[in-house]
Protein backbone atom coordinates (compact mmCIF):
# COMPACT_ATOMS: atom_id res chain seq x y z
CA UNK A 1 0.00 0.00 0.00
CA UNK A 2 1.68 3.77 -0.56
CA UNK A 3 2.30 5.97 1.67
CA UNK A 4 1.08 9.55 1.70
CA UNK A 5 4.46 10.52 0.39
CA UNK A 6 4.64 8.70 -2.58
CA UNK A 7 0.96 8.14 -3.64
CA UNK A 8 -0.37 10.03 -6.76
CA UNK A 9 -1.77 13.63 -6.28
CA UNK A 10 -4.94 13.91 -7.27
CA UNK A 11 -6.17 17.36 -9.05
CA UNK A 12 -8.59 18.54 -10.78
CA UNK A 13 -10.97 21.58 -9.45
CA UNK A 14 -9.23 24.54 -8.82
CA UNK A 15 -10.51 24.75 -5.25
CA UNK A 16 -9.69 21.92 -4.41
CA UNK A 17 -6.06 20.66 -3.00
CA UNK A 18 -3.41 21.02 -5.74
CA UNK A 19 -6.21 22.85 -7.98
CA UNK A 20 -2.83 25.06 -8.30
CA UNK A 21 -2.16 22.48 -11.48
CA UNK A 22 -5.57 22.99 -13.13
CA UNK A 23 -5.37 24.83 -16.16
CA UNK A 24 -8.72 26.43 -14.96
CA UNK A 25 -6.73 28.00 -11.80
CA UNK A 26 -6.48 31.95 -12.12
CA UNK A 27 -3.46 32.70 -12.14
CA UNK A 28 -2.24 34.70 -15.47
CA UNK A 29 0.70 34.34 -17.71
CA UNK A 30 2.41 36.14 -19.80
CA UNK A 31 3.38 34.62 -23.26
CA UNK A 32 3.63 35.68 -27.03
CA UNK A 33 3.21 39.61 -26.63
CA UNK A 34 -0.76 38.78 -24.62
CA UNK A 35 -1.80 38.43 -20.65
CA UNK A 36 -3.71 35.26 -20.59
CA UNK A 37 -5.84 35.39 -17.34
CA UNK A 38 -4.99 31.54 -17.76
CA UNK A 39 -3.29 28.54 -19.16
CA UNK A 40 -6.40 27.68 -20.69
CA UNK A 41 -7.07 30.70 -22.36
CA UNK A 42 -3.61 30.42 -23.80
CA UNK A 43 -3.77 27.14 -24.55
CA UNK A 44 -7.38 27.66 -26.51
CA UNK A 45 -6.54 30.19 -28.19
CA UNK A 46 -3.31 28.44 -29.76
CA UNK A 47 -5.85 26.57 -31.35
CA UNK A 48 -6.93 29.24 -33.31
CA UNK A 49 -3.13 31.12 -34.06
CA UNK A 50 -3.80 31.85 -37.82
CA UNK A 51 -7.02 33.66 -37.42
CA UNK A 52 -6.73 36.98 -35.14
CA UNK A 53 -10.09 37.24 -34.72
CA UNK A 54 -11.04 34.14 -32.66
CA UNK A 55 -7.51 34.28 -31.30
CA UNK A 56 -8.43 37.91 -30.01
CA UNK A 57 -11.54 36.88 -28.81
CA UNK A 58 -10.38 33.40 -26.57
CA UNK A 59 -7.87 35.82 -24.90
CA UNK A 60 -10.93 38.88 -24.02
CA UNK A 61 -13.53 35.96 -22.27
CA UNK A 62 -14.04 36.10 -18.85
CA UNK A 63 -13.69 32.78 -17.28
CA UNK A 64 -11.54 29.72 -18.16
CA UNK A 65 -14.78 27.95 -19.07
CA UNK A 66 -15.97 30.25 -21.53
CA UNK A 67 -12.40 29.98 -23.13
CA UNK A 68 -12.95 26.08 -23.27
CA UNK A 69 -16.61 26.27 -24.84
CA UNK A 70 -15.67 28.32 -27.28
CA UNK A 71 -13.19 26.50 -29.27
CA UNK A 72 -16.29 23.79 -29.71
CA UNK A 73 -18.71 26.33 -30.96
CA UNK A 74 -16.29 27.34 -33.38
CA UNK A 75 -14.45 23.71 -34.45
CA UNK A 76 -14.38 24.69 -37.60
CA UNK A 77 -11.69 26.84 -37.73
CA UNK A 78 -9.45 25.23 -35.53
CA UNK A 79 -5.69 24.97 -37.12
CA UNK A 80 -5.47 21.95 -38.98
CA UNK A 81 -2.07 21.02 -37.62
CA UNK A 82 -3.51 21.35 -33.87
CA UNK A 83 -3.20 17.18 -33.07
CA UNK A 84 0.69 17.12 -34.11
CA UNK A 85 1.24 20.77 -31.63
CA UNK A 86 -0.95 20.54 -28.61
CA UNK A 87 1.23 19.00 -26.57
CA UNK A 88 3.96 21.21 -26.96
CA UNK A 89 1.66 24.57 -26.40
CA UNK A 90 0.86 22.62 -23.34
CA UNK A 91 4.11 22.35 -22.28
CA UNK A 92 4.91 26.08 -23.27
CA UNK A 93 1.88 27.27 -21.01
CA UNK A 94 2.44 25.47 -17.86
CA UNK A 95 6.14 26.17 -18.21
CA UNK A 96 4.96 29.91 -18.23
CA UNK A 97 2.58 29.71 -15.73
CA UNK A 98 5.46 27.83 -12.93
CA UNK A 99 8.36 30.63 -13.97
CA UNK A 100 6.41 33.22 -13.40
CA UNK A 101 4.63 32.18 -9.94
CA UNK A 102 7.00 31.08 -7.53
CA UNK A 103 4.29 30.26 -5.18
CA UNK A 104 3.13 27.98 -7.68
CA UNK A 105 6.74 26.85 -8.43
CA UNK A 106 7.19 25.85 -5.18
CA UNK A 107 4.64 23.82 -4.78
CA UNK A 108 4.85 21.94 -7.61
CA UNK A 109 7.95 21.13 -7.06
CA UNK A 110 7.68 20.19 -3.80
CA UNK A 111 5.45 17.23 -4.98
CA UNK A 112 8.96 15.45 -5.53
CA UNK A 113 8.76 12.03 -7.06
CA UNK A 114 4.96 11.60 -6.58
CA UNK A 115 2.88 10.85 -9.64
CA UNK A 116 0.63 14.11 -10.62
CA UNK A 117 -3.00 12.84 -11.96
CA UNK A 118 -5.53 15.15 -13.46
CA UNK A 119 -8.53 13.55 -11.95
CA UNK A 120 -11.32 13.27 -14.30
CA UNK A 121 -14.16 11.37 -16.00
CA UNK A 122 -14.42 14.42 -18.41
CA UNK A 123 -11.02 14.20 -19.93
CA UNK A 124 -9.25 11.16 -21.18
CA UNK A 125 -6.07 12.46 -23.01
CA UNK A 126 -5.10 15.14 -20.51
CA UNK A 127 -7.26 13.15 -17.99
CA UNK A 128 -7.18 10.04 -16.58
CA UNK A 129 -10.46 9.39 -17.71
CA UNK A 130 -11.80 9.12 -13.87
CA UNK A 131 -10.87 5.19 -14.20
CA UNK A 132 -7.13 5.67 -14.93
CA UNK A 133 -7.40 4.65 -18.12
CA UNK A 134 -7.04 7.43 -19.69
CA UNK A 135 -3.39 9.34 -20.97
CA UNK A 136 -3.13 11.57 -18.03
CA UNK A 137 -1.15 14.07 -20.66
CA UNK A 138 -1.61 17.17 -18.18
CA UNK A 139 -0.27 15.10 -15.19
CA UNK A 140 3.05 14.08 -16.98
CA UNK A 141 3.68 17.56 -18.29
CA UNK A 142 3.61 18.77 -14.97
CA UNK A 143 5.87 15.86 -13.72
CA UNK A 144 8.62 16.71 -16.62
Amino acid sequence: MATDSSAPIHFYRRNEPYGEFSNFYLAHIQLDGFTWPTTEHYFQAQKFLLDDYHYKCVLQLATPREAFFYVRTYKSAVRSDWSRVKDDVMLKACMAKFEQHPKLKTLLLSTGDRVLVEHTTNDSYWGDGGDGTGRNQLGITLME
